[in-house]
């Protein structure tokens, strides 16, 4: 399956719009395994095994492995994630952007080196540097759009000019993934909870692409808010991420089964959203 279809599979399987970050940061392990690097696969499996039926799809941020020296704890994450959830695609969140040469690198190094299904890059320097990701037949990649972070206002919604008009980047960029950039049918876009006016607009000109969602849980944004612009139907994959309320919900021994515990709720509160969404929809 591409991508795409794997999102679909998983959300039909698992009922599910929520992807669950895998962010591990040892300080705030549980007690026993407190501030212990050597526990970031044995933490994050654990919250894999407890979230595999709940999840459109796990979403490990390579920056917290790399920084404890755990990229050996990253591959068997992954292989972990194959094992117990084969159905829940994995996005590699790196946010790679550099050079066609270098861009290929770092290709391999999320589809052969670590196997991921699809990867977050930054597309600030333009086509070529998004280009050797999508020569991988099926693999998705998602490009920074409108990000979750307040300083994302610095550069994405400036406007640019052109003849006959003048769209403010971050729309420029949804127009190039929905259209010219898209060679391989699977680009999407990250764009924040945080702003929902910009989530709509950007759903607006990219209609037919997925969409990568942070900023809901810890970051504040609003469900409905959320799925309300981001959603046109089950043809088009909305993948909502939540790691901080999900991995942290506890420090003690129980602390599995307590993100699940996380991890459903905003699963069933996305899927409420949703109901009400599609409902409002028929009625128009």
């Amino acid at each position: 399956m591409t991508f795409t279809e794997q999102l679909r599979h998983a959300r039909a399987l698992n009922h599910s719009m929520l992807c669950v970050g895998l962010d591990p940061e040892p300080s705030k392990f549980p007690t026993a395994w407190h501030a212990n690097p050597h526990k970031i696969f044995d933490f994050c499996a654990a919250i894999v095994d407890a979230c595999a039926d709940l999840a459109v799809a796990f979403k490990p941020q390579i920056a917290y492995f790399a920084a404890h020296g755990a990229e050996a704890q990253l591959s068997a994450l992954i292989e972990h994630i194959r094992r117990v959830a084969p159905h829940v695609p994995v996005i590699l969140d790196v946010k790679r952007g550099d050079i066609g040469s270098t861009a290929e690198q770092y290709a391999i190094e999320a589809f052969e080196r670590y196997g991921a299904d699809a990867l977050t890059l930054s597309p600030y320097m333009g086509q070529d540097s998004i280009a050797p990701y999508l020569k991988y037949h099926g693999k998705g990649a998602f490009l920074l759009c409108r990000t979750s972070n307040p300083g994302g206002d610095d550069l994405q919604n400036l406007r640019l000019k052109s003849p006959s008009h003048e769209p403010k980047l971050y729309e420029h960029i949804a127009h190039l993934a929905q259209h010219e950039w898209n060679t391989n049918q699977q680009l999407g876009l990250v764009v924040g909870a945080t702003y929902p006016s910009e989530l709509k607009r950007v759903r607006e000109i990219a209609p037919t692409l997925p969409l990568l969602i942070p900023g809901i849980g810890a970051q504040g944004g609003d469900a409905m808010s959320t799925v309300k612009a981001a959603w046109v139907d089950e043809s088009v994959p909305v993948v909502i991420s939540s790691s901080r309320a999900i991995l942290y919900a506890s420090r003690a021994s129980d602390f599995a089964a307590q993100s699940r515990a996380v991890a459903a709720q905003t699963r069933q509160l996305l899927e409420d959203c949703l109901s009400q969404v599609v409902a409002e929809q028929n009625k128009a």
